[in-house]
């Protein structure tokens, strides 16, 4: 907890604070106002409904809305453990342009895929698994003797990744949960589907690079 970065303690205090007040300040009424508004919900980008600013902001302001306790402690707890050790070695704010990129990437791959549908998606399960996406580039190598722990070495190249036994490793069991977790969750209190998670993923995994400060080479 001590060594999180403050831009990471700063989401998780977000995240938790919306929802706290989703659940015990607001009404049913307010609260369904938000997730329509603040929430991504497909169709409303697929032609028959005029585009608000909200239809701009609920691409990425889905990402701090979650449905339960539990899905907020999950995705908290996947935060702290992949956004730390990246934060550090990217900084702040290229930090929060990566969750905001990886967001949007998340989504755009579930429109393309269900952009007739209603159901509102909520969660930052989509900019988490970015995260993970850019922890396989690093090969998952974190300096823990640092102040600051953070991902080590060069990016590794795609080839390079397909060659280590963990990483690969990695990338099969994510890919099997996250299918497995995917068939059942379809209601709104759930989270974001398993379609965004590969969004994000993909985004994190194919474009870490343009992020990191220090740009080595593979």
């Amino acid at each position: 907890m001590f060594n999180m970065p403050a831009v990471v303690v700063g989401l998780i205090a977000l995240c938790a604070g919306i929802h706290l007040v989703r659940s015990y300040v607001l009404t049913d009424e307010q609260d369904f106002w938000v997730i329509v508004h603040f929430a991504f919900i497909p169709l409303r980008y697929s032609g028959g409904y005029a585009l608000d600013a909200y239809a701009f902001s609920g691409p990425w302001t889905y990402s701090f809305l979650h449905g339960s306790v539990a899905h907020l402690a999950v995705n908290m707890i996947w935060l702290a453990a992949f956004g730390s050790p990246l934060a550090n070695r990217i900084g702040a704010v290229r930090f929060i342009a990566f969750w905001i990129f990886t967001a949007l990437a998340a989504v755009a791959l579930h429109y393309v895929l269900h952009s007739g549908e209603a159901t509102p998606l909520i969660g930052a399960s989509g900019a988490i698994s970015g995260m993970m996406g850019a922890a396989a580039r690093f090969g998952f190598q974190v300096n823990r003797r640092a102040p600051k722990p953070a991902f080590e070495g060069a990016i590794l190249s795609i080839p390079a990744v397909f060659q280590s036994r963990t990483t690969v490793t990695f990338l099969a069991v994510w890919m099997v949960v996250n299918f497995v977790m995917g068939i059942g969750t379809s209601d709104m209190s759930a989270s974001i589907a398993w379609e965004a998670h590969i969004g994000g993923f993909l985004a994190g995994f194919l474009l870490v690079r343009s992020f990191d400060r220090t740009q080595r080479l593979a």
